[in-house]
């Protein structure tokens, strides 16, 4: 399979997903339909019963977002930067997927199949069924993936299973991955959190789509904003009168959950607060939040708090709004392009090093 077929085989797989991105999924004539359209449509509607924070929604919003990079263009776009191997290399890269959000892992698989590898799954016991599903698909598209791609359940094995590795964890698993897989080529990802800076003159569209980036996902992802940093004297408030429409979180029952026993933690403690009946807020210089729960600092200069981010840059994953170094609109934090690389790692880069 040379490149312009795995582009083809994405092209035509993100062809066939854009069909389950909307509430009221509609069935077209796409020539894969017949065999997976049912079925995919029963395994989204499903996630949540093995996993209840994947509801329904927030599984299509995943696939949505992976339909917006897997066009023909954007794809060639994005590999025109790259040295990638024409055929198919002999390649061995296993990827240890976190199951936090939905399909988090498929832009690694993405990347390792793209670029000619055999890719070898191990995925998260949180997230099982979705992208074996989506490798389903691609093997109906083209079958020279059947050779392509495993998934295992056991555990990896070093040189025996993989010439390199990937792997997704909390912090704790991820020193355990930097012992065990040390002398393997490797990318190890962390806890990360996201944070957003506030100018103080946003519009209350801007602030509703800020609000997007704390809510999508009940805020699980790495790409979701866990801490505000506002102007000295901001009224917070105006950010939680604009979130009113995100009161349905709290309709999830494992998200009251946490709101309730974080507000009863909070009362008990007298600890200051703001709560707008779903969420809570919080003045606390800490990156990482429970659910449910967002943290804001106040500044007094914009360049001394992006002086204060860059010192602990290793532990944040992305940084929204306009007066950032690398700007990410309000509301878009959970619509990364092909090229924004968890923890600011290029995988393609370490993908395409394999060959050399």
């Amino acid at each position: 399979m040379n490149t312009a077929e795995r582009i083809e085989a994405f092209v035509t797989l993100g062809s066939f997903l854009e069909q389950f991105t909307n509430d009221d999924i509609k069935e077209t004539n796409h020539p894969l339909n017949k065999e997976f359209h049912q079925e995919f449509s029963l395994l989204i509607e499903q996630a949540h019963l093995e996993n209840a924070w994947f509801t329904p929604k927030h599984v299509r919003m995943s696939i949505k977002g992976i339909c917006t990079f897997l066009k023909t263009d954007k794809l060639k776009n994005w590999l025109a930067t790259y040295s990638i191997s024409e055929n198919n290399t002999n390649k061995r890269v296993a990827v240890i997927m976190a199951g936090n959000i939905p399909m988090v892992g498929f832009h690694d698989m993405l990347c390792v199949l793209i670029s000619g590898h055999h890719f070898i799954g191990k995925l998260s016991s949180k997230d099982n069924r979705l992208l074996d599903f989506i490798a389903k698909i691609l093997t109906k598209i083209n079958p020279e993936f059947a050779e392509l791609i495993l998934f295992k359940q056991d555990r990896l094995k070093g040189n025996q299973d993989f010439d390199a590795i990937i792997a997704t964890g909390s912090n704790n698993s991820a020193r355990y991955f930097e012992a065990y897989f040390s002398k393997y080529p490797h990318i190890i990802r962390r806890n990360r959190n996201s944070v957003a800076l506030i100018a103080g003159n946003e519009s209350q569209e801007e602030l509703y789509e800020l609000g997007k980036d704390v809510f999508q996902y009940f805020g699980l992802g790495c790409r979701n904003v866990s801490k505000l940093y506002v102007p000295e004297n901001y009224d917070i408030t105006k950010i939680l009168d604009a979130w009113q429409d995100y009161a349905p979180a709290l309709d999830h029952n494992k998200y009251a959950n946490n709101y309730d026993y974080q507000r009863s933690l909070y009362l008990m403690n007298a600890i200051k607060h703001y709560d707008n009946g779903f969420l809570l807020v919080k003045e606390d210089t800490a990156l990482s939040t429970p659910i449910s729960v967002l943290n804001y600092e106040h500044y007094k200069d914009i360049k001394t708090v992006k002086a204060q981010l860059e010192a602990c840059n290793e532990d944040i994953q992305c940084i929204v709004g306009e007066i950032g170094n690398k700007p990410i609109p309000f509301g878009k934090a959970q619509q990364p392009e092909l090229n924004d690389y968890a923890d600011n790692v290029d995988t393609m880069a370490f993908l395409c090093q394999l060959n050399s």
